[in-house]
């Protein structure tokens, strides 16, 4: 049994739709008091109306991560209507396909300043309030794409999200003398209104080449999430926890047909 989070302030960067918004359900049903950030107010508005739907105490920051002020005004807010900051879930960013030949330096720099900068201004900003706290606690959003695997179209995703577990293996260094962990989940394929856009015949391949032959969901990422919140993961930093089903794990398709 862990120790309940009920009450705890928790902030998710990215919180209106996909992962984020399942990370931002799981913490409320647990008892969390979150705040949930996202560039598109209706949506945001929208997805704080529904994760509080029950009951729950959720509140909506209409910010960009990649801007230094916003990081701010977000962290700000969510201290001052929850009286403080438990647990940041540095989780906004975006995934844009183009290939290598076809990429602008416009593409690189938009992905890296949501993905990248935005992690890390996220942080940066959270700081102050998290050390205020006794369960300092910040999770990452990575992915298998880049620090495991690769796919085409997703270079420069896959350098991001490499990228986020560079920064936060220091970042763990210098942050636990404050007390608080940094650790990161590695989601694989995940039913997402992302992955859904990508079409049914990405869909089947991906479910083909996952061992327990299905997506992911945001749920089992917010779960993870969650315990590595957890006071009985405060011995636990600089780490990650791989969500994929076992998909990084065959050498090849002909593995999974040997079964």
């Amino acid at each position: 049994m862990f120790t309940p989070i009920t009450g705890r302030s928790v902030l998710v960067t990215g919180g209106t739709k996909g992962i984020g918004k399942g990370i931002a359900a799981v913490f409320v049903g647990a008892g969390a008091r979150v705040t949930i950030v996202g560039r598109d107010h209706t949506v945001g508005a929208q997805a704080a109306a529904e994760l509080g739907a029950d009951g729950g105490e959720v509140a909506y920051v209409c910010a960009d991560v990649g801007l230094r002020a916003d990081t701010e005004r977000m962290v700000a807010e969510a201290v001052d209507r929850f009286g403080g900051l438990d647990v940041l879930c540095a989780n906004a960013g975006v995934f844009p396909d183009t290939r290598l030949e076809d990429m602008t330096e416009q593409d690189i720099d938009s992905i890296f300043a949501t993905n990248v900068k935005g992690t890390m201004l996220a942080v940066k900003a959270a700081l102050p309030a998290l050390s205020k706290s006794a369960h300092g606690r910040v999770i990452i959003t990575s992915s298998v794409t880049g620090p495991i695997t690769g796919f085409p179209g997703w270079s420069h995703y896959g350098a991001t999200k490499a990228a986020q577990l560079g920064f936060m293996r220091t970042a763990a260094i210098e942050l636990a003398r404050s007390g608080i962990t940094v650790n990161a989940v590695l989601p694989g394929n995940v039913e997402s209104e992302g992955l859904t856009a990508l079409g049914p015949e990405y869909r089947e391949k991906m479910e083909a080449s996952i061992p327990l032959r299905k997506l992911g969901t945001a749920e089992d990422v917010g779960n993870a999430a969650l315990f590595l919140a957890t006071d009985e993961a405060a011995y636990i930093t600089g780490q990650t926890i791989i969500l994929d089903g076992g998909q990084t794990l065959p050498e090849s398709l002909l593995a999974l047909e040997a079964q």
